[in-house]
């Protein structure tokens, strides 16, 4: 009987959430399986991956092949190294305290090495985000500009306007006190007219 570390799908319809199980090579996908031993969530960024990393090596020792996506999932957790590293004690060509040192300094610089990725994944999504509330802010900008220039009211002068009439009334007093002498006859012109 040959058996496999595989993924057993759950979830709904394009949310898919698998369980990292050990089953028969003959079982279906989602059948009859001797353990769960964790599962795995594609749908978060990072992946979700929960494990019994002690299990999943135990079945690696006896045995179990994983399946290509299950020896992926292994591998990016550390347990393929791990089951590396016990191989190597096992043979006899390290110590066990050797060995927990070296998976212990290889799990803690993927730790280091996943916060690096996430914060540059951070620093990246706030300079696109800075980035598109400045263009955002330009546009904006421009659309006032352009508002401004569409609801601009050509405001009367009022000073010019006020002065016309001013200037326009000391203009007619000379005229009208011109006309009213020229309408009025003086007392010479009138006995000449006689």
């Amino acid at each position: 009987m040959a058996v496999k570390i595989r993924l057993s799908r759950r979830g709904r319809k394009r949310m898919a959430i698998y369980d990292i199980v050990v089953a028969e090579s003959t079982s279906p996908r989602d059948g009859r399986f001797i353990e769960k031993i964790g599962s795995y969530n594609p749908n978060t960024d990072p992946s979700t991956v929960v494990l019994k990393s002690d299990r999943a090596v135990y079945w690696l020792m006896v045995g179990a092949q994983p399946t290509d996506t299950a020896r992926s999932v292994l591998s990016h957790e550390g347990i393929m190294y791990r089951k590396h590293l016990q191989v190597g004690v096992n043979k006899g060509a390290i110590t066990q305290d050797q060995a927990d040192d070296k998976y212990s300094t290889w799990k803690d610089d993927k730790e280091s090495r996943k916060a690096g990725a996430a914060d540059t994944k951070t620093q990246t999504k706030e300079q696109v985000r800075a980035e598109r509330l400045e263009a955002e802010r330009k546009v904006n900008e421009a659309r006032a500009e352009a508002i401004a220039k569409k609801n601009k009211v050509e405001e009367p002068v009022a000073e010019p306007v006020a002065e016309a009439p001013a200037e326009a009334a000391a203009d007619e007093t000379p005229a009208t006190e011109a006309a009213a002498q020229e309408a009025t006859p003086t007392a010479e012109e009138a006995p000449a007219a006689e």
